[in-house]
């Protein structure tokens, strides 16, 4: 099979002496290349646009538009068309303006052929090399954007990871305070809307949110006995609960992407006027985090069921941590949150309730198909129990059986069960 030989670059020459075009054009087509001719820059432009020009060779001197205007239209319109400039002034200063505008070479008129033919092979090689770099680099970006969002996907991942793993630490901490059930998924709601009302939003928001989410991880290492307690605590017990916020600081202050809500869970017990625990901070010295946090976790105490009072209307928990703004509480936190509003902070929990209301629905539903099917594949094995087997070898039943006959009649064993099946579940089951 032959090669198929390759396609010949296309130049345009252009210059308003016909005597010198029609040279040029003649010794490049003997050299095997493929020549259009253009006797003004205006008509050049027009015929560069009509197909791919590699390589423009124009006059610089022309009545109307120059060769200066066809160069710079050309760098503008086809940047990846290569021009050699012809003139007869062998000034330096023109050749300087034309390679500074963008042409490739500069040669006097009449230019010998040899060295015609190799600026035009620097030209074409030059402009291969140029078309060659910018493929790599579309190419380089593209791979770059991919890896790129490939990367951006898997930090996504990682964090919803995180966060998942999170969330199943705290929820298995909440299930073992019966109590306090879903106590710190509502917390970390308040807080937020809080930390919002006050301007705080992206990264600074979501630490926030995982030191309200983890505030009672250190409880892990509370005992039993002390923890679930039904009883007012003793004073020795009251000291092993006061641990807690060291004991979950300790856990979680040497990964790094908890290193501030580290912060936030040793000094969520603090109080503004210094008479928290376990360090006894005051003021600003608290985190903005732990501040925020201890209005937050007041409300959720106050409003919630505990198996040993009812919890209060949120009208209430409203007023008393307004009045305790100054002493336990920071101010401007206490102003943000009332800034929200009782029934959109009633709302959030109505939220939260009906969130999980909605999940354990899907569940159940889950089950209840799990369950429907498990009956289904149950009716199709006894149909299969029922239908006749082949006879002998290779045959098969071939008369019908009769009416009357077993099996012929609708019944516990025939169609019915059939009809049972189709419809969904077995005859008489009345929840089917």
């Amino acid at each position: 099979m032959e090669a198929i030989p390759p396609v010949p670059p296309r130049i345009l020459i252009v210059d308003d002496d016909d005597s010198v075009r029609d040279v040029i054009s003649v010794l490049l087509r003997e050299e095997g290349y493929n020549c259009v001719v253009a006797s003004g820059a205006e008509m050049a432009l027009d015929l560069a646009g009509q197909e791919e020009t590699p390589l423009v060779i124009s006059d610089m001197k022309m009545p109307g538009k120059d060769g200066l205007w066809l160069l710079e239209q050309l760098r503008e319109r086809y940047p990846d068309t290569s021009v050699i400039m012809l003139t007869g002034y062998g000034d330096t200063e023109s050749a300087v303006d034309c390679l500074r505008r963008g042409a490739v070479d500069y040669l006097l008129k009449p230019p010998k052929l040899t060295d015609l033919i190799r600026a035009i092979e620097r030209a074409l090689a030059k402009r291969r090399i140029e078309l060659a770099r910018k493929r790599y680099q579309k190419k380089l970006e593209r791979k770059v954007r991919d890896r790129t969002t490939e990367l951006r996907n898997a930090l996504r991942d990682i964090a919803h990871t995180y966060q998942s793993t999170l969330l199943a630490l705290v929820s298995a901490l909440d299930a073992r305070e019966h109590e306090t059930s879903d106590h710190s998924l509502r917390v970390v709601r308040y807080t937020s809307a809080i930390a919002e009302r006050m301007g705080i939003k992206g990264p600074e928001l979501d630490e926030i949110g995982r030191g309200a989410l983890l505030h009672d991880i250190g409880k892990i290492g509370v005992p039993d006995a002390v923890l679930l307690k039904p009883g007012k605590l003793t004073p020795e017990e009251w000291l092993e609960m006061r641990k807690h916020p060291d004991i979950g600081f300790q856990m979680i202050q040497n990964i790094p992407f908890l290193a501030t809500p580290a912060q936030i869970v040793l000094s969520h017990q603090e109080r503004w006027d210094g008479q928290g625990y376990p360090r006894n901070l005051r003021g600003q010295e608290i985190h903005i985090g732990a501040r925020i946090f201890a209005v937050a976790d007041t409300l959720d105490a106050m409003t919630c069921d505990r198996p040993y009072r009812k919890g209060t209307t949120f009208a209430n928990a409203i007023a008393e941590i307004s009045r305790c703004a100054g002493t336990q509480f920071d101010r401007e936190v206490v102003r943000a949150f009332l800034d929200i509003g009782e029934q959109a902070l009633i709302k959030h929990k109505e939220d939260m309730h009906s969130r999980k209301l909605t999940l354990v629905q899907s569940e159940m539903q889950a089950h209840e198909a799990e369950a429907t099917l498990a009956r289904l594949s149950e009716d199709l094995d006894d149909l299969d129990q029922t239908i006749p087997g082949p006879t002998g070898p290779g045959s098969r039943a071939t008369t019908p059986p009769a009416p009357g006959s077993p099996g012929g009649a609708p019944g516990a064993n025939g169609p019915g069960v059939v009809l049972s099946v189709l419809a969904g579940g077995r005859q008489g089951n009345p929840r089917d």
